[in-house]
C-alpha cells in the first residue's frame, strides 16, 4: 500500500499536471531523497507549473530565477548594499535563499552564473563578499532545460550536470488530459487554490524516514552489478561515479518510501534507474550527453543485468 500521505500529495498535484502521475512521483522521489531536479523539455508542457505547484503543496518558500546570457552571480545569490544610516554594508539575499528555486531554462546563463548554483546546490551554502551564509532547509532546485538545438542555449558541464540527482521529461499530454486542460481552468487560479500537505519539519521527517530504508546485501550486489555494468565500455564512454551510485540508493529508497515500505526491492532500483543515468552519461556514439540515447541505453543496462 502507497504512502498515504505522499498519495494525497501526489493527487493534489495531479489536479495541476494533469496525466503525468509517473513524473511527479518522480519529482517527489527527488525531493525525498534530498537531491535537485532537472527537467529538460520543450517550452510551454509545464516544467514552471509543476515547480511552483509543488512548491504549493508542500508549503515551502518558492523564488523564482530566469536564467538569461546577461545574468549576473549577484541576481541569484544577492549582493551588499552599503547604508549610510548605519555606516555599514547590509547583505539582501537572492532569490537562492528559498527552500524551493526554480532555476529557469538553466541553460542560458553563463559560467559563473552556474558556478554560483553549483555551490548552493552542493554545499547548500554560498560565499558573498568573503563571508560564508547557509541557505534554508529544505533546500530544493528545481531547474529547466531548453533542447540544446534551441538558440541563446550553452550545453552543462558534465560536472554540474552531476549535481542534479534526477532528470525527468514531461513531454506532450495525451488527448485526453489535453482536453481536461482545455476545458478547465487557468493553472495559476489552481494553483493559488492548493493546500499546503506538509510543512518544512514534515518533509524533513520524511526525508530521514525515506535514508531509514532497509537494504539488503542481495541488493547492494545488484546495484553494484549495475554500477559495474555502465563502467564496462559497452555502453558509455564513462560510467556511473560513486557520488552517482550514492544518489541511485537515495533515490530508491525514497521511492520504496512512496510505495509505502521499509525496505528496498529491485523494482525500486529500476523505476529511478533511467532518471539518475539519462543526464550523466555520454553514449559511445554521441560526443555530448544525449538524454534519448542514454534513456536507451539505461534499459538495456537494465534487461542485461540479472536481478
Amino acid at each position: 500500500m502507497k504512502h498515504p500521505v505522499l498519495t494525497r500529495l501526489t493527487d493534489q498535484l495531479e489536479t495541476v499536471i494533469v496525466g503525468k502521475r509517473a513524473q511527479l512521483e518522480l519529482a517527489l522521489c527527488c525531493l525525498l531523497a534530498g537531491g535537485h531536479l532537472l527537467i529538460e523539455d520543450l517550452p510551454g508542457v509545464g516544467k514552471t507549473t509543476l515547480a511552483h505547484a509543488l512548491a504549493a503543496t508542500l508549503g515551502l518558500q518558492y523564488a523564482r530565477a530566469q536564467f538569461t546570457a546577461d545574468l549576473m552571480p549577484a541576481d541569484l545569490v544577492g549582493v551588499s548594499v552599503f547604508d549610510r544610516n548605519r555606516s555599514a554594508f547590509i547583505f539582501h539575499p537572492g532569490p537562492v535563499f528559498a527552500q524551493v528555486l526554480l532555476a529557469d531554462e538553466i541553460n542560458r546563463a553563463g559560467p559563473k552564473v552556474q558556478s554560483a548554483l553549483l555551490e548552493a546546490m552542493e554545499e547548500r551554502q554560498v560565499s558573498v563578499d568573503g563571508e560564508t551564509r547557509r541557505l534554508p532547509e529544505p533546500f530544493f532546485v528545481i531547474a529547466t532545460q531548453n533542447p540544446f538545438d534551441q538558440l541563446g542555449t550553452y550545453a552543462l558541464p558534465e560536472s554540474q550536470l552531476d549535481r542534479f540527482l534526477l532528470c525527468i521529461s514531461l513531454g506532450y499530454p495525451s488527448r485526453a488530459a489535453e482536453r481536461a486542460l482545455l476545458e478547465g481552468r487557468d493553472r495559476r487560479e489552481l494553483i493559488a487554490a492548493l493546500q499546503p500537505h506538509l510543512d518544512s519539519a514534515a518533509l524533513q521527517a520524511l526525508q530521514q524516514q525515506a535514508q531509514a530504508v532497509h537494504a539488503a546485501p542481495a541488493l547492494l550486489d545488484y546495484v553494484q552489478d549495475l554500477l559495474q555494468q555502465t563502467r564496462s565500455g559497452r555502453w558509455f564512454i564513462e560510467g556511473l561515479s560513486p557520488r552517482a551510485g550514492l544518489g541511485l540508493m537515495r533515490a530508491a529508497r525514497a521511492w520504496a518510501l512512496l510505495q509505502g515500505r521499509d525496505y528496498l526491492i529491485p523494482d525500486d532500483v529500476q523505476q529511478v534507474f533511467p532518471a539518475v543515468v539519462g543526464h550523466r552519461l555520454r553514449t559511445l556514439d554521441s560526443p555530448v550527453v544525449n538524454r534519448a540515447a542514454a534513456l536507451q541505453a539505461a534499459q538495456a543496462v537494465l534487461e542485461q543485468v540479472a536481478v
